[in-house]
């Protein structure tokens, strides 16, 4: 008898290779833009403990994400608003748009990130509508990124590089995420939410800036548009690599975070009209 597949592993084979794979430096082509928004919209999707930070900024972002191996880059998205937690300043990402199956269900479940499957689009190409190469040469060249969900492209971001930018020193990030598992008797969670704190790493090679618009549009799956564009802050494409650590917090009342629960699933249901 051959090799039962579903069948029980080795130690092995039980490794979590997705997890193992955020902390390994990844180099990632990105298209970011930092906007403001008003306060008031921005402090009604924190759940507690999470509190505004001093400015009502959002952040966007766009990357092609190399694996390596001979397979082509995958597509990786952030919306996120700026938030505090015990006087640490990070981002809290409302959505997190991926383009494939393991990059949702790794960060989901390992890390509690509010990922969904969609699809990313970034995209850089000079006046004839080639790629765009580095350096000067690559000023003038245009650049859109998109998400798109459920047939909208609910953001969308179109501009065109006007210079080369020193590149950023090295840094750590934080992000913010609830880990939870929904009770399948339809009363909540499983047990309290986990606050977890993760802390990616970045590196950049090369950075250039960005003279474009945001475009918001309504979708009930992510109606990221209630967070307007008020005053554009800044958009850069850049070449980045990250490794990511989380960490374990506290754990919250349920009932801090069930409010929320659909900024992680989609208001759709199989036997709905909707």
């Amino acid at each position: 008898m051959g090799r039962i597949r579903y069948g029980g592993r080795t130690p092995d084979q039980l490794r979590n290779r997705e997890l193992e794979a955020t902390s390994v430096e990844t180099w990632a082509t990105t298209l970011t833009a930092v906007y403001e928004t008003d306060p008031e919209a921005l402090a009604a999707v924190l759940p507690q403990p999470l509190v505004p930070s001093s400015e009502p900024l959002v952040r966007v972002t766009f990357a092609a994400v190399d694996i390596g191996h001979g397979r082509p880059p995958f597509g990786a998205g952030t919306f996120s608003v700026e938030a505090m937690h015990d006087g640490m300043l990070g981002g809290y990402p409302l959505v997190m748009p991926m383009t494939t199956e393991q990059a949702v269900v790794g960060g989901r479940e390992t890390f509690g990130e509010p990922k969904k499957l969609g699809d990313v689009t970034l995209v850089r190409s000079g006046a004839g509508g080639a790629q765009g190469s580095s350096g000067a040469q690559g000023i003038g060249d245009s650049v859109r990124g998109a998400f798109t969900r459920m047939g909208i492209t609910f953001v969308e971001i179109n501009g065109t590089i006007v210079a080369e930018e020193p590149i950023t020193p090295d840094r750590r990030r934080t992000d913010f995420y609830f880990k939870f598992l929904l009770d399948p008797a339809g009363k909540g969670f499983d047990s309290d939410p986990w606050l977890v704190h993760c802390h990616r790493d970045e590196k950049t090679r090369a950075v250039w800036k960005v003279d474009g618009d945001i475009t918001l549009r309504d979708s009930k799956f992510d109606p990221v548009a209630d967070l307007p564009v008020r005053t554009i802050r800044f958009i850069e494409f850049a070449e980045r690599s990250s490794s990511q650590r989380g960490e374990l917090i506290r754990t919250v009342p349920g009932e801090w975070v069930r409010p929320f629960v659909h900024q992680r699933y989609d208001d759709l249901s199989v036997v709905g009209t909707d």
